[in-house]
């Protein structure tokens, strides 16, 4: 049946600020309608439109793609104008892909491109156009009584696009609605130009109004109640059914037949693309498939050469080398890849030669010797048993995918490498779309709904974040009792909830893919429209996903940036700069490296690429691994599922179990990993043996394993048992074997990636063993924006007996420096609020003029542009001055006049006095103060490092801990797991840190945090009820006391953990004793609204640490003392005693209620 009328004009989610349409849900409900075809017009862009093209046509729905432009408003910019465009074949298409592209690279204002009518009017081929509605200049211009220019408008794109423009008439319950179709349908009459019903639609149904309201706010960063925050949407912009519209145009039919005769005129085809890679230049006029021949034989010569120094065994070797390229080459020549595989080792070493560190290889593509050959891949396939098949199956014609790792630093150079070599036109990233996650969206539907920031951060931390998976709202609400009960007790949560399920799991933002780079056969735009964010040309994206742009034809290629590659690469540079003599190459480590291995046995591997959890230092001191395939096998078992086969794979290792083969021919298969299948190489190994599979036929099997395709699984069964039987297994042994297969194939993992990420751990390790403080210094490079990594490498170098210098600013550059084999100074990098320009303006000053004096010498000497208050008071607090004045306290007090030293002599600069003699500053004189204590010291250390040089915070609590008499933590023994009684309950104190709170499996809240006393360090779990109420007292770098039993726990770093009965503080312990603060004021007028302030700051909203305040005021022989009311209760603990020490003019005590 015929429609009467076609929705064109509705926003989809994929217009990221205004829109909370779903398009498959979108296309479900025309569907239903019984219409056959659907308009979707984004706000300037087609971010969905390849998703709508394609669901709409599998649904049976016809797609008219379009786009709902901005125009640029050339009088008023601020003020740009709407119109909507369709595709009408894939000509139109293509203009449309310019045009954005246009906006968005060359015309951007305000964050958002502008397309200027006059391009419109140049090129529109294959595009119906419509007036926008309300918001087009046209309608604009008569709203304006500008009768004459709109006339003259309406002329001008008659003559442009003759009937393939349309007057748009939409009745959405707007204001200025009715009056534009009023205009519209005179101006139809006077120039005979068509008018067309449209519906601007936001939204799927009329409930949906509330929620789309909040999505503007959460878009434009407003509040909902705010009465002056503009409000452009109506409640009737939902999608409206055929027989609404008829109704609600029944004045003007034919604008309704206009939309079915629009929709007929729209026919896309030929979109979509089997993928067209760039033609690659060869020399000479060569053919791609002659010129991957003759460099991968070059290739491979320069590799054997390197395996095998010696002639006679290259010369034995070569022949099973030059068979696997043969039967490489014939694949990837036959299946039509050479170009691929020349222009990804093209870019890769082109890197290699300019200083850009590349991976060994990632993924199944270091299973190619071809790739070996070229210098894509570092791994010899051959040697480790990688199968080929596994990257490009013959069986399976699939374009290759190659995942290459590239330095972080420098991956960007070797983009432009690529831009240069194809063109800018030709070369762009991807782009990814950031949708409303459940603890995201709490958040921001709270902040417009004006909750507060608490409850909705609480709300949001009851939904549990699991690893490798998300959990939505409606899982939380389930699963979560804390937060069931908290929906079901207080309304606001409740409100919250229910207005942030319908949001959850839209379009929220537009990013960037982390690695892949898109390179046409030509220009982009032939393909799709591209996007940027700030027409920087190093942002600029496609508008489709990942997906979507191998869909029309592109291919993608993936550029990683790998961190640890740029740690190999700074620790080489620091390596060279300590000793300009070395000639040490990574490429050309030994393997069998006994130090590097005896380092991963010891477990000593923090910092190790890949190895450095605690959970995976535990198992390599049980594993004790000797060669690379040890780690590869370790490196691909640890993870959910094969975790289990752990055990049985160190017991083989160790001679402590025998090694049981499924069938003896497995033995060459298996015997690496004493039996066990761990990779998926295997997998397919075991199908040629026993089955008398292809290589390429047991990839099926084990992709058809692994997805676990039930029909497929059965007919793959049927092939192996025969096959087997024939190869003189017994059914039942093949049917089981079978299961063996399926069950690793579940989990069994990629052999070649495991591999090649593998020798990058070892890698890393070499430089841990052979080189500390130049890999120390280069991880330390990398994370100096992250306090808490930066103490746990340094933590480790204490442990590795490398020294961490303190920053001084007469010797401490930007980055971490080693100033030795065995040492490091701390970097000005790595304390926060200090910018790169401002360490390397004092490093060029010091190296110019020589040390720093003191503190007016520094301000006198740097430009003051390159620093502040908060600049100054950082380096305090970081003890950078250290060196000529360890007083902290009297740098501080002295911060305001250096500042008006340092502006005075920037004024002063280059100025004489009247009789010609430069003018000198008098300096002033410092101020003294009393040095801070030696809390105050360490957590003005850690806040702006995240890490502490002047002593141990337990130190500035141990008089007060003694009171208590805590066991030490080097002194706990755990009971024995097999012990029939639990232990005495212990008392430790400590200070905490690593604090977490989470959620076990049935939803029960749980808590865990170490406890450091500067003699070992344990970990505490609290669970339930108790972590409720205990978790208030626990805060990081304050001293903790815990009760409970110790217990054996082979994930704690210590190796045991306390789980925690009782957990208290010296403010709990102030409170329960009934302590009282005592203020003694000296002098009568004395502000006390100083002390008012002070006060507050230190309120106890928990009634569990609150203790009473008493003012005494002193004059002479007179006393007067009155006792605070309890809104002025504190918490007292070393914080509240620093900040009180620091106030003039009053004496604190603490008086303890006798007994």
């Amino acid at each position: 049946m015929q429609p009467q009328f076609v929705h064109l004009r509705m926003h989809s989610e994929f217009s990221v600020t205004d829109s909370t349409v779903r398009l498959d849900s979108a296309i479900k409900a025309v569907k239903d309608q019984g219409v056959g075809a659907l308009g979707l017009t984004d706000l300037n862009n087609i971010f969905g439109g390849l998703i709508f093209y394609t669901h709409a046509r599998k649904a049976g729905v016809k797609p008219i793609l379009g786009c709902d432009l901005v125009i640029e408003n050339e009088a008023d910019r601020d003020k740009p104008f709407r119109l909507a465009i369709f595709c009408q074949n894939k000509t139109g298409y293509l203009t449309l892909c310019e045009l954005l592209s246009r906006a968005w690279l060359k015309n951007q204002y305000m964050g958002r491109g502008e397309t200027k009518l006059s391009w419109l009017l140049e090129k529109n081929d294959g595009l119906i156009v419509t007036s926008g509605g309300p918001e087009g200049q046209l309608a604009t211009l008569l709203l304006s009584d500008k009768q004459d220019e709109a006339y003259a408008l309406a002329q001008e794109m008659k003559t442009a696009f003759g009937d393939r423009f349309y007057l748009e008439l939409q009745r959405a319950g707007r204001p200025n609605d009715e009056a534009v179709v009023r205009h519209f349908v005179t101006l139809a009459e006077k120039f005979d130009i068509p008018v067309i019903a449209t519906h601007p639609i936001q939204f799927l149904k009329p409930e949906d109004f509330s929620a789309h309201e909040i999505r503007v706010c959460i878009a434009r960063g407003e509040v909902l109640a705010d009465k002056n925050r503009q409000k452009i949407y109506s409640k009737d912009q939902y999608l409206k059914s055929a027989e609404e519209m008829i109704d609600l145009f029944s004045d003007i039919p034919a604008a309704i037949a206009n939309t079915v005769e629009l929709a007929k005129r729209c026919n896309l085809e030929n979109v979509l693309s089997k993928p067209q890679l760039p033609l690659f230049p060869t020399p000479d006029g060569m053919s791609l498939d002659d010129y991957i021949d003759q460099l991968s034989r070059e290739g491979l010569e320069a590799r054997l050469s390197f395996l095998y120094p010696d002639e006679a065994e290259r010369n034995e070797q070569r022949p099973r080398y030059m068979e696997r390229l043969q039967f490489e080459l014939d694949i990837i020549k036959r299946m039509g890849f050479p170009g691929y595989f020349l222009i990804v080792q093209d870019f890769i070493n082109w890197s290699k030669r300019n200083g850009v560190a590349v991976g060994p290889g990632r993924g199944s593509g270091a299973g190619s010797l071809v790739a070996y050959s070229l210098r894509i891949t570092d791994m010899d396939p051959l040697r480790y048993d990688l199968l080929f098949e596994r990257f490009l199956n013959p069986e399976r014609v699939s374009m290759p995918d190659f995942d290459i790792d590239f330095c972080q630093y420098n991956r960007q150079r070797t983009i432009n490498y690529v831009k240069e070599r194809y063109g800018d036109d030709a070369v762009s990233q991807i782009a990814t779309f950031g949708t409303m996650g459940a603890k995201g969206v709490v958040r921001d539907v709270g902040r417009v709904l004006g909750l507060g920031y608490g409850l909705c951060d609480s709300v949001s931390r009851l939904i549990p974040a699991l690893p490798g998976k998300s959990v939505s709202l409606a899982e939380a609400i389930e699963t979560v009792p804390d937060l069931k009960d908290l929906i079901e007790k207080d309304e606001n949560v409740k409100m919250l909830v229910n207005q942030a399920l319908p949001l959850e799991g839209l379009v929220r933002n537009l990013g960037m893919h982390a690695g892949g780079v898109l390179i046409a056969p030509g220009k982009l735009t032939d393909f799709c429209p591209l996007y940027s964010a700030d027409e920087n040309p190093d942002n600029v994206i496609s508008q489709f996903d990942k997906k979507d742009v191998e869909n029309v034809g592109l291919v993608k290629f993936d550029f990683l940036g790998l961190t640890t590659l740029t740690i190999l690469e700074f620790a080489m540079r620091f390596i060279r700069m300590l000793d300009p003599k070395n000639t040490l190459k990574l490429e050309e480590i030994p393997i069998d490296d006994k130090p590097t291995y005896e380092l991963f046995q010891s477990g000593n591997t923090a910092a190790v690429f890949q190895f450095e959890s605690d959970g995976m230092q535990k198992l390599l001191k049980d594993a004790r691994p000797d060669r690379l395939e040890d780690l590869i096998a370790l490196n691909a078992l640890y993870r959910p599922g094969p975790m289990d086969l752990i055990p049985e794979y160190i017991a083989c290792k160790h001679g402590e179990k025998e090694v049981h083969y499924p069938d003896p021919r497995l033995e060459p298969v298996l015997a690496e990993t004493y039996g066990i299948m761990v990779y998926q190489e295997q997998v397919m190994r075991v199908a040629q043996v026993i089955g008398g599979y292809s290589l390429g036929g047991a990839d099926l099997l084990r992709r058809a394993m692994g997805k676990k395709q039930v029909d497929e699984m059965k007919r793959q069964r049927a092939i192996f048992v025969k096959g087997a039987v024939e190869r003189g297994m017994e059914e039942d042994k093949a049917g089981d074997l079978f299961d063996l297969m399926e069950k690793f194939a579940g989990y069994g993992f990629n052999k070649s990636h495991a591999c090649a990420y593998a020798y990058v751990a070892y890698q890393t390790a070499y430089l841990k063993c052979h080189y500390p403080a130049p890999f120390y210094a280069a991880n330390m490079c990398l994370v100096m924006d992250s306090g808490d990594k930066l103490k746990h490498l340094i933590e480790d170098c204490f442990i590795n007996n490398i020294s961490v210098l303190a920053p001084d600013i007469n010797k401490s550059e930007w980055e971490f420096v080693p100033t030795a084999f065995d040492e490091i100074r701390y970097g000005l990098g790595g304390i926060k609020g200090i910018p790169k320009d401002t360490a390397e303006a004092i490093v060029k000053e010091r190296k110019a003029n020589g040390p720093f004096k003191d503190l007016y010498d520094f301000v006198k000497r740097v430009n003051r542009s390159y620093f502040s208050k908060r600049t100054l008071n950082s380096f305090i607090s970081a003890g950078v001055f250290d060196s000529i004045e360890p007083n902290r306290a009297k740098l501080a007090a002295n911060v305001d006049n250096a500042l008006a030293l340092g502006e005075s002599e920037s004024s002063n600069e280059g100025q004489t006095s009247l009789f010609g003699d430069v003018i000198e500053e008098v300096l002033p004189d410092y101020i003294d103060a009393k040095p801070w204590s030696a809390y105050k010291t360490l957590t003005g250390e850690r806040d702006v490092m995240g890490c502490v040089f002047s002593g141990h915070f337990y130190g500035a609590f141990e008089e007060e801990a003694a009171k208590e008499k805590p066991t030490p933590l080097i002194n706990l023994r755990a009971q024995p797991r097999e012990a029939k009684r639990r232990g005495p309950s212990m008392l430790v104190a400590g200070v905490a840190s690593n604090i977490k709170s989470s959620f076990n499996k049935e939803g029960r809240l749980m808590g865990s945090f170490w406890l450091d006393d500067g003699t070992k360090t344990i970990s505490v779990n609290c669970f339930g009820d108790d972590w409720k109420i205990f978790r208030n007292y626990v805060k990081a770098d304050e001293l903790v006391y815990v009760k409970g039993q110790v217990r054996e726990d082979k994930f704690s770093p210590s190796g045991i953990s306390i789980t925690a009965r009782l957990i208290s503080s010296p403010s709990v312990l102030n409170a329960k004793s009934h302590v009282t603060v005592t203020v003694n004021v000296e002098d009568p007028n004395f502000d006390f609204e100083i002390l008012k302030e002070f006060l507050s700051n230190f309120s106890a909203v928990n009634s569990d640490c609150a203790c009473r305040v008493a003012i005494t005021v002193t004059k002479g022989s007179h006393q007067g003392a009155f006792l605070l009311p309890h809104e002025f209760d504190v918490v007292v603990d070393q914080a509240f005693l620093d900040a009180a020490r620091e106030i003039e003019g009053i004496q604190i005590s603490l008086v303890e209620k006798k007994k």
